[in-house]
């Protein structure tokens, strides 16, 4: 980041692997980071750091870290990494402690957590496609293991921001003017590959290779993409790949 530019003050809610990984490539670059998380995690970042074991590198960093949602106070960007079971309950305890002007990012699975943000604590929060495998084990450590790039949107002066902070810290964020689309397409491929790796046991590979099992995708995927075009939502045109790598 240029030296006419500072970075900004970030929170990340939920720090596990997703947070983990994009909080830890913010404080990389520079960025002061306070990440929220279980108490095994708190303490081991304040003992020794956050590990960072990525494809392409391993580094030690050390942003702030802490159990209570109120270590969001003055963070200009709050990255918003809870399970999706715990949105609501989570926005509304966030609402006392955010300060204004403050971007709310929905770094999690789903197509409606924004919304639900919204409706739950009134925070206009901006949604996110995640696209990126990685693990938190043990707590303080997270393994890298593929991809690690955000989809948000529609183009305004809030995601504008939000990708040239990303792009700053070597992470690679894309801005559509179809972010529903984006997300259902994430939705159409965990409903399509989750399913059939967990209960066959099998990596996104071994499904590829299998022509039964690519016949059953077809059909999820068209059953998908129908419950989507029913709602008035066209992800964008793509195809199923021979080979794709496991992403959150």
């Amino acid at each position: 980041m240029s030296e006419e530019t500072r970075w900004p003050k970030v929170a990340v809610i939920g720090a596990g692997a997703v947070g983990g990984y994009f909080g830890g490539m913010l404080a990389r670059a520079g960025a002061p980071v306070t990440m929220i998380g279980r108490q095994a995690f708190a303490e081991a970042v304040k003992n020794s750091g956050l590990q960072l074991d990525t494809v392409q590198f391993r580094e030690t960093v050390y942003p702030e870290a802490s159990t209570e949602i109120a270590a969001v106070a003055g963070a200009e960007v709050i990255l918003f990494c809870v399970k999706t079971t715990d949105t609501a309950s989570t926005a509304k305890s966030l609402t006392p402690h955010i300060s204004p002007g403050a971007i709310v990012v929905s770094l999690q699975n789903g197509v409606n957590n924004a919304e639900e943000i919204r409706a739950s604590a009134g925070i206009d929060a901006l949604p996110a496609v995640v696209y990126v495998a990685a693990a938190m084990s043990p707590p303080g450590c997270v393994k890298h293991l593929g991809r690690g790039d955000l989809v948000v949107g529609p183009k305004n002066a809030r995601t504008e921001r939000i990708a040239s902070l990303f792009l700053q810290a070597e992470v690679p964020c894309r801005i559509s003017e179809n972010i529903e689309g984006e997300l259902w397409t994430k939705l159409i491929w965990n409903c399509a590959l989750n399913a059939i790796s967990a209960l066959g046991r099998v990596t996104y590979g071994e499904i590829f290779a299998s022509s039964d099992a690519r016949r059953i995708i077809e059909t999820l995927v068209d059953e998908v993409l129908a419950v989507a075009r029913a709602k008035g939502i066209h992800p964008p045109v793509w195809r199923i790949p021979r080979r794709h790598s496991r992403v959150r």
